[in-house]
C-alpha cells in the first residue's frame, strides 16, 4: 500500500489541528495583552491565522516535510524573538508539531518528540534573556516546557498509528468477507445454474434433427443462445475473483489494456496513476473502466482509446475516450453493460457521465470518485 504516512479520519484531524493552532494564537494574544501588546506583537500574532489559512487552503502542503520544518522553525523563531523561553508563542510552536506527529510513522514520530524536547531545552539555554543561563523561576516550569513536546507528539502519533492499524484490519476483514462471498456465489453458479444451462443445451441440441423444418431455425437459435449463456457464465465465474489480486489499479488497467490490444490495433493507452482506494472501490473502478474500453472495441469500431487517470485531494477522475462512432441516439435493447457501469458507480458514490466530445468524434466516459468518501485506510 502506498502513502502509509497519511492518517485516517483526515477531516477530523484537520478540525483538531485548526482548533489547536487558533487556540494557541488566542492564548498568545491574551498573554501579550496581559503584559502589554506592542505593534510588532500584533504582526507576529498574525502568523497563526495566516499560516493556518494557507495550510487549510492548500491540502498538499500539509503532507510536505519541508513545510513542517519551515512552520516549526518559524514558530520557534517567534519564541526566540520574544527573549524569554516562557514565551506566549510557546503553544503556537507546540501546535506546529501536530502535522508531522499524525503523518509520520510511530517510530519517526517518537524521534521527533525527543528531538523537539532537546531543541527547546537548547532554546531555553541559549535564547533566553541572559544567553547561556536558564533564568529559572522554578524547576517545575522548565520541566513542563521540556516535557510537553514529548507528551504531545507521542500521544498524537500513537493515536494516529492506532487508527491506521485499525483501518488496515477493517479493510482486511472486508476483503476476506468479499472474497468469501464471491467464492460462495461462484460455487452456487457452477453447481446449479451452469449445470442447468448445460443440461438445457444438451436437450435442445438433441432436438435439432427431430423437429419440423420451420422450427429448425428456432431450435438452432436456441442452441446458440444457450452456448452464449454458458460462455457468459464462465466469464462471470472468472470475474468473481478479485480483479486486482493485490495489484495497483493503474497497473491492472495497463495490463488489461495490453491484453485487449495485443496486436496494437486498436491502440489502448493508459496515462497517469491512481491514488490508494479501498479494495471494493478499486474493484468497481477497474470494472467500469474495463467495460468502457470493451464497449469502445465492440460497439464503436474505435481505432484509438485513451484512458486518463487524474488524482486530486478530493476527487479521483477516470476518463476513457475513443475515436469511434460515438453514442447512439437510442440505447441498444438489453444494454446491460451500461446499466452495470451506472450501478457500480452508484455503489461507490461516484458520478458516471457518458458524452460525445464536442471537439472530435467518439465517446467520452468520465468517472468521478470522491476520494474523501473512499478513504478508509492507508494509501
Amino acid at each position: 500500500m502506498r502513502a502509509q504516512l497519511r492518517p485516517q479520519g483526515d477531516a477530523e484531524w484537520l478540525s483538531l489541528y485548526i482548533a489547536g493552532r487558533l487556540a494557541a494564537t488566542v492564548v498568545a494574544a491574551a498573554l501579550l495583552a496581559w503584559g502589554g501588546v506592542g505593534g510588532l506583537d500584533v504582526i507576529l500574532l498574525l502568523y497563526g491565522p495566516i499560516s493556518t489559512a494557507v495550510l487549510v487552503g492548500w491540502p498538499a502542503l500539509r503532507r510536505l516535510p519541508a513545510v513542517w520544518i519551515a512552520d516549526a522553525l518559524a514558530t520557534l523563531g517567534l519564541v526566540v524573538f520574544s527573549d524569554d523561553w516562557r514565551s506566549p508563542f510557546y503553544l503556537m510552536w507546540l501546535a506546529s508539531l501536530a502535522l508531522p506527529a499524525i503523518h509520520l510513522p510511530l517510530r519517526r514520530a517518537v524521534l521527533l518528540a525527543v528531538g523537539a524536547s532537546v531543541v527547546y531545552l537548547a532554546v531555553a539555554v541559549i535564547g533566553g534573556p541572559v544567553p547561556g543561563r536558564l533564568q529559572l523561576v522554578s524547576t517545575e516550569t522548565l520541566a513542563i516546557h521540556i516535557t510537553l513536546p514529548l507528551l504531545l507528539v507521542s500521544s498524537l502519533a500513537y493515536a494516529a498509528d492506532s487508527l491506521r492499524r485499525l483501518s488496515r484490519e477493517r479493510l482486511e476483514r472486508e476483503r476476506l468477507a468479499i472474497q468469501a462471498e464471491r467464492r460462495r456465489i461462484a460455487w452456487e453458479l457452477h453447481d446449479s445454474a451452469k449445470q442447468r444451462i448445460h443440461a438445457a443445451h444438451l436437450l435442445v441440441s438433441s432436438m435439432q434433427d427431430r423437429v419440423a423444418p420451420d422450427l429448425a431455425g428456432v431450435v438452432g437459435r436456441a442452441t446458440i443462445e444457450l452456448e452464449s449463456a454458458s460462455s457468459d457464465m464462465d466469464t462471470s465465474l472468472a470475474e468473481l475473483r478479485s480483479p486486482l489480486e493485490g495489484r495497483r489499479l493503474d497497473d491492472a488497467l495497463r495490463l488489461r489494456a495490453s491484453e485487449l490490444a495485443a496486436n496494437g490495433k486498436p491502440t489502448v493507452a493508459v496515462h497517469g496513476s491512481a491514488p490508494w482506494l479501498p479494495p471494493l472501490v478499486s474493484a468497481h473502478v477497474y470494472r467500469i473502466a474495463c467495460e468502457a474500453i470493451v464497449n469502445a472495441l465492440r460497439h464503436a469500431d474505435a481505432s484509438a482509446i485513451d484512458v486518463q487517470l487524474t488524482g486530486g485531494d478530493h476527487v479521483f477522475a477516470v476518463s476513457v475516450r475513443d475515436d469511434g462512432r460515438g453514442l447512439p441516439i437510442d440505447k441498444r435493447p438489453g444494454a446491460t453493460g451500461l446499466r452495470a457501469m451506472h450501478s457500480r458507480a452508484a455503489t461507490i458514490g461516484a458520478d458516471l457521465v457518458l458524452t460525445n466530445p464536442v471537439d472530435g468524434p467518439g465517446t467520452l466516459v468520465e468517472l468521478l470518485v470522491p476520494v474523501d468518501a473512499a478513504e478508509g485506510g492507508p494509501e
